[in-house]
């Protein structure tokens, strides 16, 4: 009598009808780009575990600081490259054909590098990766857009953004299977790149239909449609791009506690997993503008608190302050992403993934190089200054479009509200 009468009734307070409402309309939304996104996550959990590897084997193989510096350099080099070329091969050979190949040379990249430990091939062969990847970006955001809608883009953006940040650091943890001075990790980098083409190019779901119009990159385009987005693109490129570099030379400054700078960078990678979908959901009810000023907004006050008071946080304060910071600062990304496209015409949706992934990679190469001027001048905490001002300055711009273009209705942000409105009522 207890399973049958107290069961039902437990359940519903631990998962209650909102929130299985909110499941179902999340299934709903993410079931068309579904083997997309597995192929994503196997994709990046490889990325992840080889981003993590490389350093480390370079240093154990004596490689200098510069010449380690140098490789993440040509990789956003390469990087930017793919961003520029990507729109032209996507359009002549389509979206399956291009996401395969470029697989099979990312998954090559590995296991070259195991084989030969030389120092100026690792540059070419990181080019190689920092192209290929860019151009696996551009096929997977402009996929993702032609499968959603202004109703859903939002948190399809985010549900993307979730796994990227979550397999990433799965894929970082990867590096305790097994010694990085043996090529296994590297033949387990390679395979996880070259697995996740099977869910892509084995999918009975619908694929992107080829364009009539030629794809070419075009930033006065971008920003002509979206401005807010493409800047939005650039502000996280600039903010998380110092953060990637230098959050553990800001942490190393003040603690000798090693296990401190795995902890703190792990608080912002959940923090920022936590963040994605609640911000991608509100997006997708509201203006996109108002998540983005108030993920900008916090942003500017945890990067505030943090520069002011890093030297009296207790652990615990710092690590829930990294936590925030990541919830709203990796979210800007994904919602600038989908505000973008809301405004954009079918065919334009790989010039416009083409484009903000070019904004996010120069803001990602220019922040690392900016912001140990101001962690010279302002302490260790300068990095949060700097990343503080940067979204300080967007918080603004997004206030000027407000009275330059005021908010108008959209009636098509209604699929999420209408979901769980009806539970509500």
């Amino acid at each position: 009598s207890f399973s049958v009468y107290c069961l039902p009734r437990c359940c519903k307070i631990v998962w209650p009808p909102i929130a299985q409402e909110s499941l179902k309309a999340m299934i709903r939304v993410l079931s068309p780009v579904g083997p997309l996104l597995l192929g994503v996550a196997i994709l990046l959990t490889g990325q992840g575990l080889q981003g993590t590897l490389l350093p480390v084997r370079a240093s154990l193989e004596g490689f200098s600081t510069l010449s380690i510096g140098l490789m993440g350099g040509a990789y956003f080099f390469g990087f930017t490259l793919g961003c520029l070329r990507g729109p032209s091969l996507v359009w002549k050979v389509g979206h399956i054909r291009v996401f395969a190949a470029m697989t099979a040379a990312a998954s090559a990249a590995p296991l070259l590098h195991g084989l030969w430990m030389y120092d100026w091939v690792w540059w070419l062969l990181r080019l190689v990766s920092g192209y290929c990847f860019a151009v696996l970006y551009v096929v997977i955001e402009s996929w993702l857009n032609e499968q959603s809608t202004n109703e859903t883009r939002g948190s399809v953006f985010s549900a993307y953004t979730l796994i990227t940040l979550t397999v990433l650091a799965a894929g970082q943890q990867m590096l305790l299977l097994y010694d990085p001075n043996d090529l296994a990790l590297f033949a387990l980098a390679s395979a996880l790149v070259s697995i996740a083409a099977l869910p892509v190019v084995l999918s009975v779901a619908p694929s992107p239909q080829p364009t009539e119009h030629k794809v070419r990159l075009d930033v006065r385009r971008l920003f002509r449609i979206s401005p807010a987005g493409a800047l939005g693109c650039l502000v996280a490129g600039f903010a998380n791009g110092a953060f990637w570099a230098l959050a553990p030379v800001f942490i190393v400054s003040f603690s000798d506690d090693v296990s401190l700078v795995a902890w703190f960078m792990t608080a912002a990678v959940l923090g920022g997993a936590a963040g994605q979908w609640p911000l991608g959901l509100w997006s997708d009810r509201v203006d996109r503008r108002w998540v983005l000023g108030f993920a900008a907004m916090v942003g500017v006050l945890v990067g505030v608190v943090i520069w002011l008071f890093v030297g009296e946080l207790s652990r615990i304060s710092l690590l829930l302050l990294s936590a925030v910071w990541g919830a709203v600062a990796f979210p800007i990304y994904s919602v600038a992403v989908a505000h973008a496209n809301d405004a954009a015409e079918p065919h334009e949706y790989v010039m416009i993934s083409s484009g903000l992934l070019l904004m996010y990679g120069i803001g990602a190469i220019v922040g690392p190089f900016i912001a140990p001027g101001i962690m010279a001048l302002a302490g260790p905490g300068g990095l949060y200054l700097f990343a503080a001002v940067i979204h300080l300055l967007f918080f603004g711009y997004i206030i000027v479009r407000f009275i330059l273009r005021p908010t108008v209705a959209d009636e098509s942000h209604g699929q999420f509200s209408e979901a769980l409105a009806s539970v509500q009522t």
